[in-house]
């Protein structure tokens, strides 16, 4: 943490595939910086090989292997992790151990299926990447490595209803498995335990329940799960998956936040202002010229093909319940950073990716939700900012969206954000419209496109934030794309924080969320 004073050099702010320097006001800032990356396993493949022989309240993996079986591996989808890992990815790592010792089992029925709930599918490419040539060309030619398909009326099955009636459903290979093996690759605290199978695996019968305004309203933070209306309802669905779907043998991940590496044309990035060298300082500014030069397209290409060194720092696999603990534990001890009190106004910069843009646009719709579904949310304990305060957001904001991936969100952000951008109101008069076109269905099924009711989803990701701010501004943003969220526009960090002074008093306190890598505050 640092207290801002008249001697602080700018601060970094993201702003999309760009940077801007701010000048925060002394004596009323403090900036929030990541913990230093957390040092990776000295031997990643024997410390796979150590759980998948030691599971956690459960019994090894070769045990429950036998000739015959009909095995199952589902694996994360390329939402995670953010940017993607360079090779070779940990579920590759994880998957051709699982396979080597089901082969020498003797189990021949093995199909392997990415978990993508509502998500676009995964081209070749991006399976390639994550699970390596091997595997890709072993299962991939005989139709057993494929996209979970939450619309195949043939491939879905329903397996119950939760004590709070939530249906749960769940693709047919998975649930008529003998053993179902889920490969989960965690970057953050929301992600793993239940929520892999329930959400991941299953369709919009099932997601939404949990992907709903006043579930997400409820969720007082999506990353303490203990607080998160979000996963206590998947963790009721996993009740129901426990009693009436596959056996599970959990395996979970995490990784450093090593982002950018520590040398090497991005290293700066990860390093406190600070601490620049005249090097660092020089580096940075030539980059910036850089980038500020090219179309938006070079600086596109350049930042989605940009790999993150991360590093494996602990595998647990097992028992779900038993697993999702100890990776909890993993996770906040490279996250979590001590907060005392809340601000008036929180501010940070937008990176170029979200999980729902890889490689792709991060067109408005993902902005906000970015912004006010995940940063913001980026909390245990209570939000960084006060109830009533002011979020300003650093961020391009272009008019701008993919046509392949996001066909919904262009008609989402054209006729439902024209009308209202009311969660409830959008919820009750389209949600139903969106998530059952025949059109949407077709390109989700046979394209690459997010499901029709997926910008309804990430509009609901922000729900909590829209109802607890009083104001949120975002600098640098195209206007008109602005103020079809309901933002406000401001050309300056100096503007935003003039109009911020209008909803909180003059003279706020500021916390600045220095990101990514990322960070949780922990606040009190």
């Amino acid at each position: 943490m640092l207290d801002v004073d008249s001697s602080t050099p700018p601060i970094l702010f993201h702003h999309g595939e760009q940077f801007r320097l701010e000048k925060l006001p002394a004596d009323r800032s403090r900036v929030i910086y990541p913990a230093e990356p957390l040092p990776g396993l000295p031997d990643p493949d024997e410390s796979i090989r150590d759980a998948l022989l030691n599971p956690i309240d459960d019994d090894p993996l070769p045990t429950l292997l036998t000739a015959g079986m009909k095995l199952t591996i589902a694996f994360d989808d390329l939402s995670l992790p953010l940017p993607s890992m360079r090779k070779p990815d940990i579920r590759q790592r994880i998957i051709e151990q699982v396979l080597d010792m089901a082969a020498a089992a003797g189990v021949d029925d093995v199909h392997l299926i990415a978990a993508l709930a509502l998500h676009r599918r995964m081209t070749e490419a991006e399976l390639r990447h994550a699970l390596g040539d091997r595997i890709y060309d072993a299962f991939a030619p005989q139709d057993t490595l494929y996209n979970h398909d939450a619309e195949d009326p043939e491939g879905m099955v329903e397996l119950g209803l939760t004590r709070h009636d939530e249906q749960v459903t769940m693709n047919k290979r998975a649930a008529e498995s003998d053993l179902l093996i889920y490969v989960n690759l965690n970057i953050v605290s929301m992600d793993g335990g239940w929520k892999s199978t329930a959400t991941g695996l299953s369709g919009y019968s099932g997601i939404r329940h949990h992907h709903n305004v006043k579930t997400m309203r409820e969720s007082k933070s999506f990353m303490d799960r203990h607080k998160s209306e979000l996963h206590h309802s998947n963790w009721r669905q996993g009740e129901v998956i426990k009693a009436h779907g596959p056996r599970i043998f959990q395996i979970e991940t995490t990784i450093n936040n090593n982002t950018f590496g520590y040398d090497g044309p991005l290293h700066v990035l990860q390093k406190r202002e600070w601490e620049w060298s005249a090097k660092d300082r020089a580096t940075f500014i030539g980059m910036k010229k850089g980038l500020d030069a090219m179309p938006t397209s070079a600086r596109r290409k350049i930042f989605q093909g940009w790999k993150a060194p991360y590093e494996l720092t602990s595998v647990q696999a097992g028992d779900v319940d038993a697993v999702h603990e100890a990776t909890l534990e993993h996770c906040f001890a490279q996250h979590i950073v001590p907060v005392e009190g809340q601000t008036d106004v929180l501010t940070f910069g937008l990176p170029y990716i979200c999980p729902y843009n890889v490689n792709s646009v991060m067109n408005p719709i993902l902005v906000m939700c970015l912004g006010l579904g995940y940063f913001f949310n980026m909390y245990r304990g209570k939000p960084l900012v006060r109830e009533g305060g002011v979020l300003i957001m650093s961020h391009p904001t272009p008019w701008e969206f993919h046509p392949v991936h996001h066909p919904s969100y262009i008609d989402f952000f054209e006729q439902v954000l024209t009308d209202t951008t009311d969660p409830i109101e959008i919820e009750k008069k389209y949600e139903k419209q969106f998530a059952e076109d025949e059109w949407y269905i077709h390109l989700y099924r046979n394209s690459y496109a997010y499901h029709g009711v997926h910008p309804f989803y990430m509009w609901y990701w922000g729900a909590h934030a829209l109802q607890y701010l009083g104001r949120v501004i975002i600098v640098g943003g195209d206007p008109k794309s602005v103020r079809r969220l309901g933002f406000t526009p401001a050309s300056t960090m100096q503007d935003a924080l003039e109009l911020a002074s209008d909803v909180v008093g003059p003279r706020p306190s500021i916390t600045h969320l220095h990101n990514p890598p990322i960070l949780m505050a922990d606040v009190t």
